[in-house]
């Protein structure tokens, strides 16, 4: 007779070596200590609601007059008016999208990166990655079956992509390069001429560059950010942007994606991405609402970066207050909302990037991610989110002090 017995199975392989620490069991443990009672300062995750940003009241006016015409589903890669609004965006920033066709709507970005890497790759495919990188990339590949490679960024030289490390991992079996462009986890802001020997490389070698530029519009100190399909505008560039950081709606998982340059050898890509749209039906219809008049006025985001906004105020914050720890490094950022501090290890030899913050959770209530979380190759760093007050990040920055002398 056969019995259907329920058999405790481990999780499938392709999660193997799959870690997501911005979300992990440090801060499942924060969790867990906020629901004893506990205050926990959170230096981990980039969420500006949380710290008393609130959302332009012309987009939250916007949101709630669209509901009532938002209770269907759109189009499966989006209202037509939002994507217009889109490739207008574009093309203001140099951007030539390759159609109207090929601008898709997503739940955020993070939906929008898993969807390609399925659309994309074959088991065993390779992307080039950066490292440090925003840990999504690296999953997204995995989970699509490919690998992924990871290039050095060069602290030294202001964490831009190490040119020669990045070609020499270019194989037959490599599709695509990823630029996190500004930089996650390191605030890095790539000049033109970066942008430029990349594309030279995508064009060599007949790849695909993937540009992750969801904080081109948290650029501090008067930058100027250059889009990646602006740089090198005959390459193939697949560009992912969206709301939640530039106009402080992450909640409403608002993202898109927009392929630009030449795209005709890449049909199979394109046949991915329109059966993935349409089997998830479409993305959250009342955020894609208010695209249009997001993208139209960007003047909050500005105040809030200039000097004197709060924003440039707290990274000035916590970059004076590292700068007083004793064996701490850091590059200055120039755009986002994290810096990425490098511990000197002849100072604390016995430092280690997950020991620490496992310590300094559990003795300071101070939650923040490890640099191996990045999948950078060395336990020498951590990253800080700088949204929380700047009282707080002096507070943070001191008890990071502290627990760091428990390395020495």
């Amino acid at each position: 007779m056969y019995t259907n017995m329920t058999v405790e199975r481990e999780a499938p392989s392709k999660f193997h070596d799959i870690r997501y620490e911005i979300r992990g069991p440090l801060q499942q443990r924060a969790e867990e200590m906020e629901r004893q009672g506990e205050k926990i300062l959170h230096l981990n995750i980039g969420d500006p609601a949380p710290f008393g940003f609130r959302a332009p009241a012309r987009l939250l006016r916007a949101y709630t007059e669209q509901l009532t015409g938002a209770e269907g589903y759109s189009a499966s890669k989006g209202l037509l008016r939002a994507r217009r609004a889109i490739d207008a965006y574009c093309r203001k920033k140099g951007m030539v999208p390759y159609s109207m066709d090929t601008i898709y709507t997503g739940n955020g970005v993070s939906e929008l990166i898993l969807m390609s890497m399925q659309a994309l790759l074959e088991n065993g495919d390779e992307m080039l990655v950066p490292a440090p990188d925003y840990p999504l990339w690296t999953g997204a590949v995995r989970l699509a079956g490919g690998r992924a490679v990871h290039y050095i960024c060069d602290e030294w030289a202001d964490w831009c992509p190490d040119l020669a490390d990045m070609e020499k991992k270019i194989t037959p079996r490599t599709r695509g390069i990823v630029l996190i462009h500004p930089n996650n986890p390191t605030g890095a802001l790539y000049p033109p001429a970066v942008l430029d020997q990349v594309g030279a490389l995508a064009r060599r070698h007949g790849l695909i560059l993937f540009a992750d530029e969801i904080y081109d519009r948290l650029v501090l100190d008067g930058g100027v950010h250059t889009a990646v399909a602006a740089a090198v505008p005959d390459v193939p560039v697949a560009c992912y942007n969206g709301l939640s950081k530039s106009h402080l709606i992450p909640g409403f998982r608002c993202g898109w994606l927009c392929l630009c340059g030449d795209w005709s050898r890449q049909q199979a890509f394109l046949q991915g991405m329109d059966l993935l749209s349409s089997m998830r039906l479409c993305a959250n219809v009342p955020a894609q609402t208010v695209i249009p008049q997001a993208l139209a006025a960007e003047e909050e985001m500005q105040a809030l970066l200039a000097p004197g906004g709060r924003i440039h105020a707290q990274r000035e914050a916590i970059c004076d207050a590292l700068s007083k720890i004793p064996g701490i490094q850091f590059f200055r950022p120039r755009a986002g909302f994290y810096v990425f501090p490098r511990v000197d290890l002849r100072r604390y030899p016995a430092f280690d990037d997950r020991q620490f913050a496992a310590r300094l959770l559990q003795r300071e209530r101070i939650l923040l991610t490890p640099g191996t979380g990045f999948n950078w190759n060395r336990p020498d760093h951590f990253r800080i989110v700088f949204l929380p007050w700047s009282k707080q990040l002096r507070y943070g920055a001191e008890r990071i002090g502290a627990v760091l002398e428990t390395f020495a």
